[in-house]
Parts: structure tokens; sequence; C-alpha cells
């Protein structure tokens, strides 16, 4: 509790310190506040005296406070972008009675807390995602000058004269004593960025998407084809901008002719859908970069400029581009490409590197010239609705929470498996092929959503904070827990490929994760190209029940004896819960039946691609579903085991022939945990 004297706070300008004296000393119970809290309190306890005087006196003296207290909020306020919640404060004034009667002190509240709100949108692009703000700029530092016009606007007596008498270097404050506020906070962090990357001075901010690598096939057949879609549900903004980049010589037209090709309209969105496609396309353009991306992404820049106008910007860049090029391309974004006047989020593709060390030195080369909140390391196959469900399921359903955990779980089976090769040489160049590609992100994020603590909120980092202490409480694989296999295509026939090295194409193994909830609970892998069938899908057995009243019923029948939650995605997308009934009859015969749940069925919807998906979550700011640095390398190194040992050629892959069911051993893997696999 500190006591100070009410002058010992008082502005030392002449119009507030007359008759102040008179009032009793003041006592504050407070939390320490940014100083400018100090200065609005003293102002906000006396502002029976600020506004005295008469009409002209009173606006004059208004309105210089108020354009002082416009430009102090605003210097204080991008200190603090980050602030997810703050404290509550309560100021406490003996003798308030004497300072202010009731009717006039909620009306002189009512004019304090309004002036925060009259300041206009450019005030709050301080507070943008966009990391890269140039000193001097109006949007960031001092209000800019279109602010104070508004101030002065309102008060036609306020000439400059008198706004020169009371602008801010004249307020001097003892900030020695620390006071506290119960004056409303700035937004969090989360809100403001919404409301400054949407709104400037009323108008929606531009978006700029930029695909680098638009003539590659991965930007003709899904991204192009995401972003129509995108546009055509109404998810882009009307002021978008979709720029190609890449080395060939070509012409805008020449590019929406490639593209144009590829889009189509969902079977529910057929409405006007020529028109639309007609309005993607004019909107589409095209730049040639050259070889030098530096000048390239200058080039680039002054482009999206001419689009965006003098308001609110943002750019989201796809890099499309090879592994060995990612670097350079991103550096040269980095330096020459950024917006100045909103946010900028760039998508990486998989592999985010090969190992631990090569991903370490990735990541360490991106976040040198790129922040982590700018980065989106994207894999399609996390986009799928499925893994979207994962979430909901455990955490909207109190059916399944309390089940959730070792007493109830006996194991949990990932499986993908695809039915053709899919030219592997070419997919999979490093020699660790489908470790790299599908397990180090897909399996692993699965497993990380699947299997994570309930996060405190459903914001991106939240989700990423238990993803990640998840990941770190994987045991490190044993090779004898790992099967590796090599698909041998039929000669002649589709995905004929030789590979040079022993690069697997199977992957299977069995993983621990060491802590309360899971402890001794296999988690078991199986994913591999160029099998028998096509399926991605998720199984959680459970385990006996204890003293089975209908034991002799089921016998060794294990489809009788253990319920299942299943989640299927490929080929039709669906829930079942597999559990056991009475067959209708005499005697008592039972059966395992399928509580189906099949979207097809229940939802007369198409569902949108995985890139439409993903790329929405990029423009929305939401980063759950993509790996943070600390995920990159707390899965490489759960890995870093089997790819020692494959360098060491003392794990060999096994050969199995295109359209089998991959390695025999691995039938032995499940049978040493105690797992048979039921999707054979």
């Amino acid at each position: 509790m500190n006591s100070f004297s009410s002058n010992s706070l008082l502005p030392s300008f002449p119009q507030l310190s007359n008759g102040l004296s008179s009032h009793p000393k003041i006592t504050i119970s407070a939390i320490p506040r940014a100083a400018v809290a100090e200065d609005l309190i003293t102002l906000t306890a006396y502002s029976r005296h600020v506004l005295s005087g008469s009409s002209k006196n009173l606006c004059s003296k208004f309105c210089g406070l108020k354009l002082w207290l416009l430009e102090n909020l605003y210097f204080q306020w991008p200190n603090i972008k980050h602030e997810r919640k703050n404290e509550f404060k309560i100021l406490q004034i003996d003798g308030k009675d004497d300072l202010l009667d009731n009717s006039k002190a909620s009306h002189e509240r009512q004019v304090f807390q309004g002036s925060p709100a009259s300041i206009s949108s450019n005030d709050y692009i301080g507070a943008k995602e966009s990391s890269s703000y140039p000193e001097g700029n109006s949007t960031y530092g001092q209000p800019s000058n279109a602010s104070r016009v508004n101030v002065v606007a309102e008060c036609p007596s306020y000439s400059s004269a008198q706004h020169a008498e009371t602008s801010a270097p004249n307020f001097q404050f003892d900030k020695s004593t620390k006071i506290g506020t119960s004056l409303t906070s700035p937004p969090s962090f989360r809100q403001t960025q919404s409301f400054s990357s949407n709104y400037q001075d009323g108008r929606s901010n531009s978006l700029s998407i930029a695909v680098i690598g638009a003539t590659g096939e991965l930007a003709r057949r899904k991204i192009f084809p995401a972003l129509f879609a995108l546009y055509y549900s109404g998810f882009l903004p009307e002021n978008v901008s979709i720029f190609g980049y890449s080395r060939k010589k070509m012409t805008d037209d020449e590019l929406r002719s490639m593209i144009a090709s590829t889009l189509t309209c969902r079977i529910d969105q057929q409405q006007n859908c020529e028109d639309k496609m007609d309005d993607f396309l004019r909107r589409t353009y095209y730049l040639n970069g050259g070889y030098d991306n530096r000048e390239g992404m200058s080039k680039l820049s002054a482009r999206m400029e001419q689009m965006e106008g003098e308001f609110g910007a943002n750019r989201m860049f796809y890099l499309s581009v090879p592994q060995e090029a990612l670097l350079d391309v991103s550096s040269s974004l980095a330096d020459n490409a950024q917006s100045q006047k909103g946010w900028t989020r760039i998508i990486i593709e998989k592999p985010f590197g090969f190992d631990s060390q090569s991903s370490h030195q990735l990541t360490h080369a991106l976040l040198s010239k790129i922040e982590e909140k700018q980065l989106y390391r994207i894999d399609h196959l996390l986009g799928r609705n499925t893994i979207e469900n994962l979430t909901v399921l455990r955490f909207s359903n109190l059916v399944f929470m309390p089940l959730w955990n070792r007493n109830y779980i006996r194991n949990v089976q990932v499986i993908l498996s695809e039915d053709l090769s899919m030219q592997i040489q070419s997919r999979y160049p490093n020699g660790y092929g489908i470790i790299g590609d599908i397990v180090h992100s897909h399996v692993f994020q699965t497993i990380a959503l699947l299997a994570m603590e309930p996060p405190v909120t459903l914001d991106g980092e939240d989700v990423r904070n238990e993803k990640v202490k998840l990941l770190r409480s994987i045991r490190k694989l044993e090779p004898s827990d790992v099967i590796l296999g090599q698909c041998t295509p039929t000669p002649g026939g589709k995905g004929d490929t030789k590979l040079e090295k022993a690069t697997p194409t199977f992957f299977a193994a069995a993983l621990y994760i060491d802590n309360a909830r899971w402890d001794g609970v296999p988690f078991l892998i199986k994913v591999g190209r160029g099998l028998s069938k096509h399926r991605v899908e998720i199984r959680i057995q459970f385990r006996d029940v204890p003293g089975n009243l209908f034991r002799r019923h089921i016998q060794h029948n294990i489809n009788l004896s253990t319920n299942e939650l299943i989640l299927h995605d490929v080929p039709d997308e669906a829930i079942l819960v597999r559990v056991n009934n009475k067959i209708p009859g005499l005697g008592i015969h039972l059966d395992a039946s399928e509580l189906n749940l099949l979207y097809k069925d229940k939802y007369n919807v198409e569902v949108p691609d995985s890139y439409e998906q993903l790329l929405h979550d990029v423009i929305d700011g939401d980063n759950h579903l993509f790996m943070r640095s600390d995920e990159v390398a707390a899965a490489w190194n759960v890995l870093s085991p089997v790819l020692h040992e494959l360098d060491n050629e003392n794990l060999v892959p096994e050969q199995y022939e295109l359209g089998g069911r991959g390695p025999d051993e691995a039938i032995y893997l499940w049978a040493k945990h105690g797992v048979r696999w039921l999707d054979d």
C-alpha cells in the first residue's frame, strides 16, 4: 500500500494545477503497470477539474488531453502486443465521494473510456504479425498524421497553437510511484492480429498469394485448384491477387491457360462456376524470376505493391521448390519481398531435413531470416478430415475421455498403405525413403494428436506445446522393433523403377510412450507403398473385459474379445465402433457388430481437398496442424537410431513384390508385441 500526495502525479501545466491542492491525500492499492496507465488514472481522478471552465476552454482542453492520450496509448501498445491476458487491477481511492459525485463520475468515465475507441485503425498496425517495420513508418512508433487530423477535426475551435501547448512533451509525471488501473486492457495478441490484419481505415486488407515454382506439377494440380476452391467459397478477400513465379518465360495469359484446365467446382458448388473461374483467372499473374532470386523477389514485391495500393496488405508465399533451392529462395524472399503493411506467412514442403543434423541446419538457416510464427511446414496428409476429427472425438465426447489411457486401451495401430509405387526413384532420392516422407511428419503428428494431453485451449501454440511434450516422451526406436521393406516392381509394369540404394518403401515399427497415461501401450505403425490395398486408418483396441460372464461364448474368437474404435479415412471416411451383441433367436450366440458412421451417407457434401483445408488454415493464422521447429527435432530424435543402422547397412530392407502384403517379417513383429493386425 503506497501513500502519496495528489500533487505528486499532477501534470506540470497550469490548467490542471488550480484547485487540486485542497483535496485530501489519496491511497492507491495496485500492481505495477505501464507508465501511461499511471498518467491516465491521475487524469481520470481529477477529470472534474480538467473539464472545467467555459465551453471553448473545455473543448480545447479536452482535445489536447485526448490527443495526448491517443499518442501515449498508441506508444505503449506495441510493447505489449504479445500479452495474452492482463490482470485485473483494483483502484481504491480514499475520499472519492469528495472528488466525484456518482452522476458526474459515471458521465466522465464514459467520456474517458470513449476516447481510446476513437483511435483510427491505422494506430493498430503496430501490433501486426509481420516482423519488419521500418523505423519512422507511420504505422509503427508515433501515431500517423491521419490520426492527428481525426482528433483536431472533431473540435473546430482547437488550434495548432493550443495543440503545441498541450502536446505530450509538456506532460511531466513523477514515475517513482507505480499504480494500477482498471482501464480496459488492449486487445490480446490474437484479437489485435485479427483486427489489424483484416481492416485498415474501414477497408479490408488486400491479400497477395505467390506460388513459387508455379509451373510444377504440385502447383498446377493441387495448389492453384485449392486456391480457386477457397475463392469460390468466399474464403479469400475480394482484393486478392495470385502470382505465379518461376524461371520459365511465360506471360500472364499463358499461366492462366495452363491452370484453367485443372480448375473445377465441387459438386455442391456449381452456381456461377464459370463466372467465378473467370474472375479468379483475371486475378492471376505471372512473373519470370530468372536465375537471380534476390532480383526476382524484388520484382515480385514491386508487382505486388502495384496491386496492393497504399492500404494494409498481407502476403502468403508457397515455396513449391526442390529442397536444394529452398534456402536461397527463402532467404531472398525474407530480404526482399516481405510485406511492410501486414503479415507475411511462408509455406514450405516436406521433407524438413533428412535426419537430425540436416534438419537442425535447415531450421537454423530458416529462422535466421524468418520468425517461427511466419513459417508453416505443410504436410498435405495432415489436412485430411480424419486428422481434424481426432481432437473433436477425444475432447468433446465424455464416453471416450475416461477410457483414453493405459487402463482401458491395449494397443493403437496407425495404418497407411498405397497400392502404387508412385515413381519411387524420383520421390525418394536420399536413401531414407518413406521414413522422411511419411513417418517423420504424418505418422508422428497423428500419434501426437491422438495421445497428447488436453491443451489449455485450441489455440495453435497451446496444441503445439502438448504435441511436442508427447513427441519428447516417445522412446527412441530400437532397430529390433523396426521392419523395413523395399518394393520390387513387376518388370515392365507401372511404376517399374530400380532403386540405386536400399531405399525403404515400407516401414513397420512398435513404439512406446514413456508417460503415465500410455506406459506399456504399444503404438504400432504400418506404412507402405505398392501394397495390395489402398487404405488409411487408425485402430484403437481396448482391453478384454475382466471376469467376462460370456467368456465361454467367446472362447478364442478374437473379434468377440476385442472392442475397437476405428477411424477410416481411405477409401471411405467413417467412424466405426465394434461392440458385441446377441444374435436374435433362441439361445445365446454373440456377434461382433460395427456401429457405423459413414460420412458419405450422413453428410451430403463433398469433403474439401487437404490442400484447401491447410491453405485456409494458413490464411486464418491457425498453425496447429503445422510442425514447429521443436516438433521436427523431437521426431527426428526418435528415428535417429534407425537411420544410423540404415547408414551402416546393419538394417537392410526386405524385398517385397508390388501388390503384395509387404515383408513377411512384419507379421512376427506384431506377434512379438501380442497384437494381431485385423486389417488383413
